[in-house]
């Protein structure tokens, strides 16, 4: 019997492999992921055409042009990034000499390996569940692998069930090593890695167009919980990084504002405080932490800038769920130091001409800060429109905004606004945040669309002000959203499907609450529940392992107990039917008959059937007794034809 893998079972690794690859396109480059499937799916072709393995003078160039490839795009070949990339790449070349069975199983366990690492970018209920399905495509390509020269043809349906099957049995054991396995402070698939994955979120710069990345994307941000009152959907502003520094294209934060702050907010008497628990979602960078505006304490493991954001301590412990505290009218600040002022007064040089002399026009007509503020609401109003599909901008991005496109999103009529009132001499920053959300009936859901830019102007004696530009332009995005605000959003402005998403979310956000953000603390609080709070590391180590045990024991009880050896195999039990329906029809059943003496016996007793059965008896002779491994296909055929016979007599 040879081990070389037959069509069959090569199309089913193959299988195996471009699905597990699929899982990781989100995150791997254009150019690698089409090259990943330039390289599967001409192997699976002319795989079909009787070719074998690819000659090691292609493999060995293509495995060296991967490693390139990757050290160029990322810098190195470690990480989480660069190292899925290459794994990826690695798993794909595989393929390209999978012809024996050791390679088979060699390919599909690495697989199993890069389809695992595919959590650590996302870890959604829904991914989760694709993961789950790609596993059983492995399951099943391992099971087709099994030697069984007289079983039926091989098809996927069979062996996908039988992988569910031991998915199946798998889930106690795998429940019990969720619970009883040690946990860390943090979330394991929290872990941030020291890779150069692009964080998922705002960043601490902002240039035109960069916003439309985000509002586009409608994967969850966070989920914030509120245990007492909510706050109105108009008070739904999230802050998370404030931007000063500004050089004409871009706002940048400067990092020594983000020093802790000196002193503690102040929330006026009979102020609205609002309390509610933040989970953060996704696997991106989490030194900004969202908080509503604004916050007035510090949760653990982060700390409260002296410009009113939260950002996390360095250190191992990401921050996934945090309490928070915040209060729309607390103030930190009440006077600005002259260096902040001049710093959060400064122009780029060259820039803004048109509007410098414009805001300079304001300042002697109007005299007054609040009217300065209120002409540059009114300008917006009235001749401007809220799009996410802005023209693009020329250098000088202000004035070719201000007196020429007029159309544009947050980022947009906020640095546009920031920069009039710094030209008016009123000290002025961006913050930028998220606004809005969905709210479910026990949380308010924020994704990445609902990123959001706004204005903070000085004024002396109250401290920093909100001011949205964007609400004078479109009061729509603050109520509906950026994504509904939007003539040109397509489907997203479809109610009952933006809806139906937001209810799955609910399922999704159990999942994340009682799996992915399971920690030592919930971990503690659920064998408390079972009386059992005060088991040490090594308990629960011990405990784990008594499990495992007892599970293989039940396995290779299962395993050497083998139904075949009672019931025969395919082509003995579809016999045994014939002889059964023989006997039904006057022909007895005689143990020590061969199928040639039944034969004879069947002429005799039924000469109207011989023309029928003589082929069913030969074929199972020449099966049976002729050959060490009878093509399968051939037993299938004969199986249907000896459960078709009916006997004939006169």
């Amino acid at each position: 019997m040879t081990d070389l893998l037959d069509r069959q079972q090569f199309e089913r690794v193959a299988l195996a492999v471009a699905a597990t690859v699929a899982l990781h396109v989100d995150h791997l480059p254009a150019g690698l992921s089409f090259a990943l499937a330039a390289t599967i799916a001409p192997r699976v072709i002319t795989r079909r055409r009787a070719a074998g393995a690819v000659s090691w003078w292609v493999r060995v160039p293509l495995t060296v042009f991967l490693l390139m490839f990757v050290s160029l795009q990322y810098g190195n070949i470690f990480g989480r990034v660069p190292g899925t990339a290459l794994a990826c790449g690695m798993l794909a070349l595989k393929l390209l000499e999978a012809e024996r069975t050791r390679d088979a199983r060699v390919a599909l366990g690495f697989a199993s390996f890069v389809l695992m690492s595919s959590l650590l970018f996302t870890q959604t209920l829904l991914f989760s569940l694709a993961v789950c399905g790609v596993l059983g495509l492995v399951i099943a390509g391992l099971l087709s692998l099994q030697p069984a020269p007289l079983a039926e043809p091989r098809r996927l349906q069979p062996d996908l069930w039988r992988a569910s099957v031991l998915l199946g049995i798998a889930v106690p054991l795998a429940l019990a090593a969720f619970v009883l396995l040690p946990r860390l402070n943090a979330p394991l698939w929290g872990t941030r890695g020291d890779d150069t994955l692009t964080s998922t979120g705002l960043s601490d710069s902002m240039a035109p167009g960069q916003f439309v990345r985000l509002m586009l994307d409608e994967s969850p941000a966070f989920r914030a919980e509120f245990k007492g009152p909510r706050p109105r959907t108009q008070s739904l502003y999230f802050r998370t990084i404030v931007l000063s520094d500004f050089d004409g294209t871009t706002w940048t934060r400067r990092f020594s504002d983000a020093r802790p702050s000196d002193a503690m907010p102040q929330v006026p008497a009979r102020s609205p405080i609002y309390d509610y628990t933040v989970t953060l979602e996704g696997s991106g960078d989490r030194r900004w932490l969202p908080a509503l505006d604004l916050p007035i304490v510090a949760p653990e493991g982060s700390r409260l800038s002296r410009e009113q954001i939260l950002v996390a301590r360095p250190g191992p412990v990401v921050v996934g769920t945090y309490d928070l505290q915040s209060s729309p009218d607390a103030k930190l600040d009440t006077s600005l130091p002259g260096a902040d002022r001049a710093r959060l007064l400064a122009l780029p040089p060259g820039y803004g001409k048109q509007a410098r002399e414009l805001a300079r026009r304001w300042r002697d007509q109007l005299r007054s800060d609040d009217r300065i503020v209120e002409a540059a609401l009114k300008l917006f109003h009235s001749s401007f429109d809220y799009t996410l599909e802005p023209p693009p901008l020329a250098r000088d991005t202000v004035d070719d905004f201000l007196f020429g496109t007029k159309a544009g999103f947050c980022e947009h009529y906020a640095s546009a606004f920031v920069f009039l009132m710094r030209a008016a001499g009123i000290p002025a920053r961006v913050v930028t945040g998220y606004q809005g959300g969905w709210w479910s009936s026990e949380y308010l859901l924020v994704r990445q669309s609902d990123a959001h830019a706004w204005a903070e102007v000085w004024s002396d004696g109250e401290g920093w002000k909100r001011v949205d530009p964007t609400a004078a332009v479109s009061p729509d995005r603050i109520e509906l959203g950026a994504a509904q605000s939007d003539p040109n959003a397509g489907w997203m402005r479809s109610g009952w499907l933006r809806e139906l998403r937001n209810q799955l979310d609910i399922a999704n956000s159990l999942w994340t609450r009682s799996v992915i953000s399971f920690d030592s603390l919930r971990q503690h609080a659920l064998l408390t529940e079972f009386g059992a709070s005060e088991l040490s590391h090594g308990d629960l180590l011990l405990a784990l392992s008594i499990v495992l045990a007892l599970t293989m024991a039940l396995a290779a009880g299962w395993a050497m107990w083998d139904r075949r050896v009672h019931h025969g195999d395919p082509l003995d039990r579809a016999w045994q039917r014939f002889r059964a329906a023989l006997a039904r029809g006057g022909i007895d059943e005689r143990t020590a008959e061969g199928p040639l003496d039944l034969r004879a016996r069947v002429h005799a007793a039924a000469p109207a059937s011989a023309p029928a059965i003589d082929p069913l008896v030969d074929e199972y002779v020449a099966l049976r007794y002729g050959s060490p491994a009878p093509e399968p296909l051939r037993v299938a055929r004969l199986v249907r034809r000896l459960r078709a016979f009916r006997l004939r007599r006169r």
